[in-house]
């Protein structure tokens, strides 16, 4: 099989507020299935370059730049889970072949769980990755707290601005969980965040839809309840450290266990080797990824 392109298509979405900005990796037959994926709080559609590349054309794959990040900055408000769920309908309504696998990661995980309830009837089959599982906040601890502590360094920049690409390039460079794994695919995909002009480049995600989607995935009932009221198959991956590769990860076997989620219905799958990001582009992550998008066997030949 070709593999595709790092740089896939790009087009639009109406969606209340605007046109939201799609990437998309074409499949190498008509009739083959659509997976959509979606990606976390401070990411864009580009996260996904290596799941795509090793799906090798198997499937059609859309990704999104969900409203207030990248290519979908302009979208205008509102901005929270529910929001991004119809989004993605939308999307695959307008661009998928027949009832599309949903894939999704970090925040895009709650999202995707909840485009599954709120529109089974364009959604397959989910696919969980490092998220979509809450927890309640320690007594007395504020909601912008405990997001700060999650994200660290992700938050932190949108305040920032930069005096070049490669000052940007720099500062991923030096985050603990990524410059092990540096890659022409993480450059790409970090770059595309991107706005501004030198020398005051900044992120492009704008700070209210990381609060507002962020106080959702922390505390929002319909968004914590989606992972136990799904309609279709689901199942979930964890990375086994952090999002500064730190030894915890955001689940263990003991944190899946007290959440409540019925592993009978939605199995839960360790991804030995990765962290919180490198489950989407290390071999073993990416992989286990792929293998969980074509386990049905739908988009086999």
């Amino acid at each position: 099989m070709s593999r595709p392109p790092l740089l896939p298509e790009e087009s639009t979405v109406p969606v209340p507020g605007g046109d939201l900005a799609v990437l998309r990796w074409p499949a190498n037959r008509p009739e083959a299935p659509t997976v959509v994926a979606v990606h976390g709080i401070t990411a864009n559609g580009l996260a996904w370059y290596e799941v795509a590349r090793r799906l090798a054309g198997r499937v059609t794959l859309l990704a999104p730049d969900l409203r207030g990040r990248s290519a979908s900055r302009a979208v205008a408000e509102p901005y929270g889970l529910a929001r991004h769920a119809d989004d993605v309908a939308a999307v695959t309504a307008a661009l998928g072949t027949g009832p599309a696998v949903v894939v999704g990661h970090s925040m895009g995980a709650w999202v995707a769980a909840l485009t599954a309830v709120r529109h089974p009837e364009l959604v397959r089959r989910v696919l969980l990755v490092d998220g979509a599982v809450s927890f309640p906040l320690p007594a007395g601890v504020p909601a912008e707290d405990a997001l700060a502590a999650v994200l660290g360094p992700a938050l932190a920049r949108l305040s920032m601005t930069f005096p070049d690409r490669d000052a940007y390039r720099e500062f991923w460079r030096r985050h603990p969980a990524f410059g092990g794994d540096w890659s022409e695919g993480i450059d790409a995909y970090t770059q595309r965040d991107l706005v501004g002009a030198e020398p005051e480049l900044r992120s492009s995600c704008r700070l209210e839809a990381v609060r507002t989607d962020g106080a959702q995935v922390l505390l929002d009932e319909e968004a914590a309840g989606a992972v136990h009221r799904l309609p279709c198959p689901a199942e979930l991956l964890w990375a086994e450290r952090g999002l500064l590769d730190e030894p915890q990860g955001l689940y263990d076997h003991e944190r899946i266990e007290s959440s409540g989620l019925d592993t009978a219905r939605v199995p839960a799958a360790l991804v030995p080797g990765t962290n919180h990001y490198s489950i989407l582009w290390s071999p073993a992550g990416a992989d286990r990824i792929v293998r969980g998008l074509l386990a049905d066997g739908s988009a086999a030949g």
